[in-house]
């Protein structure tokens, strides 16, 4: 029989012991999340994080078995940041509005973390804590009396926060990479644009741009989030 393998959140530290630097799973993923917060995913290994704490890069072993444990650490710890509570008196979308709103917040703050949203599942505990306030939001309410509506619902919103923040995310990278911000960016492609929608072949595209309003990013993420709101309580309108 193949033994089963021990997952890190299952898997108790090592024994403290007497070293110039002590070391915790703790400081290790604060070390790694200081690392990716100035420089992106990119700057993460378990010897630059080593590095960090001034320990040997074998002493991390001990607590963080490979790179992919490291990341998982340091998704959770972000999942940790995004607070869950229910906001009282919150019905479905009210609280599931919250929670993509939060999700956003925490995102923005620690941009590598959009990088890896839509993968594979998050199973830290403060990962299934957010995926059971985003189910439990759904669950039993008015239109969502099984657990394939509410999964269904989730899925929803789920698809929609990842994509939008990893666009939002790369339009802010874009912009420190240029040195252009929107505005900027706009003055620079004006006149191309200009020509390029008076020849008339993009006629509904010209009207957008030229009448349409050009709200926030947060503007933009939230009038997104009620169209998907809306769309999933008219599938389950009770």
């Amino acid at each position: 029989m193949a033994r089963e393998e021990t997952v890190v959140w299952e898997r108790p530290e090592p024994p403290r012991r007497a070293a110039p630097s002590e070391l915790s799973r703790e400081r290790i993923v604060a070390a790694a999340l200081a690392l990716a917060d100035a420089d992106g995913l990119a700057a993460v290994s378990l010897r630059k994080v080593a590095a960090e704490l001034d320990a040997g890069p074998m002493r991390l072993y001990r607590y963080v078995a490979t790179k992919d444990e490291l990341l998982d650490l340091m998704i959770d710890a972000v999942y940790g940041e995004i607070s869950t509570r229910r906001p009282p008196g919150a019905d479905w979308r009210a609280a599931l509005r919250a929670l993509a709103t939060r999700t956003r917040r925490a995102a923005l703050h620690h941009e590598w973390f959009a990088d890896l949203l839509g993968g594979r599942t998050h199973l830290g505990p403060n990962a299934l804590a957010h995926g059971e306030a985003t189910l439990s939001a759904v669950y039993g309410a008015p239109g969502f009396g099984d657990a394939d509506a509410a999964q269904e619902a989730a899925g929803a919103l789920n698809a929609y926060v990842v994509g939008a923040l990893r666009r939002e995310v790369a339009e802010r990278r874009a912009e420190r990479a240029t040195g252009l911000d929107k505005h900027a960016w706009q003055r620079a492609a004006g006149p191309y644009l200009t020509r390029a929608l008076s020849t008339g072949r993009y006629p509904t595209l010209s009207t957008v741009v030229h009448d349409a309003a050009h709200p926030s990013p947060e503007a933009i993420f939230t009038a997104g989030l009620d169209l998907v709101l809306d769309g999933v309580a008219a599938r389950h309108s009770a």
